[in-house]
């Protein structure tokens, strides 16, 4: 088989500029409400930002099967409500103080405001087509078992198979849930279908170990919130177990002792970033993603090699070699 023509993430973001743009006024106009905190909160949280790449990857799934009707640009905007209304539940849980380098919504409008507009914005989903709808409640269902999960969870020095769990739940559920979306308004086959959804669990994976490792590197200016937010949030991620696996019981002491404080009090981020580099943790976590970014390219190696399909592929490349 050929391999198809490079492209690059701008050619790709040209490409899909329009319907973009149109997601963003959808998005806009269903976060409008008769209750003035709710669309305060909702056009807050707008213009925020974001990557906007699980619409991206909705469109580009759908536009695999040459789809051009108006359903994309709607459950794009779907799939980012649905995005947004998580992070502000995951600020509220984490009592997190900025999002995005800007102060998170709850602390503008308060916890209680900011639950009851998360789901405000979760139940703003207006869709039609049964075959969606049971994608987005089983979606859903995962999405809370998922965050249920890491709640119980918080503290504990959790396994690499825990840890997987959660994070298919959490982020790699909905990339997925993307993709089989766009594969569903395209009229996919069974098979198609399943292939892209493999594809997205794949990427989202591996978009998630990397982000884990980026919260660990990262500086706070790229990062948009505090350096190593997970750990003073009890949270143990992939590069954090595997030097658990490894390190000798002083290290280990010490890293239990960040993830029960749940604050830099004992030890310091240095001392904990000194111990997953001496165990090669945040290398072999890079190398987790990289396997994810494979497994999620050969998901689609079956599909013609068009314009679309080379911007799928791009995509592993992107989520494993960005830096924020």
């Amino acid at each position: 088989m050929s391999t198809p023509a490079a492209i690059n993430g701008k050619e790709i973001f040209e490409m899909l500029r329009e319907d973009l743009a149109a997601i963003e006024r959808e998005f806009g106009r269903d976060t409008v409400s008769d209750v003035e905190a709710i669309t305060e909160i909702g056009e807050y949280l707008r213009q925020g930002g974001g990557k906007r790449i699980r619409p991206a990857l909705l469109l580009l799934s759908s536009k695999l099967f040459d789809y051009e009707g108006r359903g994309a640009i709607r459950l794009g905007a779907v799939v980012e409500i649905i995005h947004t209304a998580t992070l502000v539940h995951d600020d509220i849980i984490d009592e997190a103080e900025t999002r995005r380098g800007r102060p998170a919504a709850n602390t503008q409008w308060g916890n209680s405001k900011c639950v009851l507009a998360g789901d405000w914005l979760y139940m703003a989903v207006q869709e039609r087509n049964f075959r969606i709808l049971d994608t987005l409640i089983e979606l859903t269902q995962q999405m809370v078992e998922g965050e249920l999960l890491q709640m119980e969870k918080l503290g504990q020095l959790i396994s690499l198979d825990e840890h997987f769990n959660l994070i298919y739940r959490k982020t790699a559920c909905l990339f997925s849930v993307c993709m089989r979306m766009g594969a569903i308004l395209g009229g996919a086959t069974a098979e198609q279908e399943e292939s892209l959804s493999q594809y997205g669990r794949n990427l989202g994976m591996a978009f998630q170990i990397v982000d884990d490792v980026l919260d660990l590197t990262a500086s706070e200016n790229v990062l948009g919130k505090p350096v190593a937010s997970d750990l003073r949030e009890g949270k143990v991620t992939m590069a954090v177990i595997h030097a658990l696996q490894r390190c000798t019981l002083a290290e280990r002491k010490l890293i239990e002792a960040v993830v029960q404080e749940r604050v830099f009090v004992s030890d310091t981020h240095a001392q904990v970033l000194a111990i997953l580099n001496r165990h090669g943790s945040l290398d072999a976590a890079y190398a987790k993603a990289m396997q994810y970014a494979d497994l999620a390219r050969n998901a689609i190696c079956s599909f013609a090699d068009t314009e679309i399909k080379r911007a799928l592929l791009w995509a592993p490349e992107f989520v494993v070699a960005r830096e924020k």
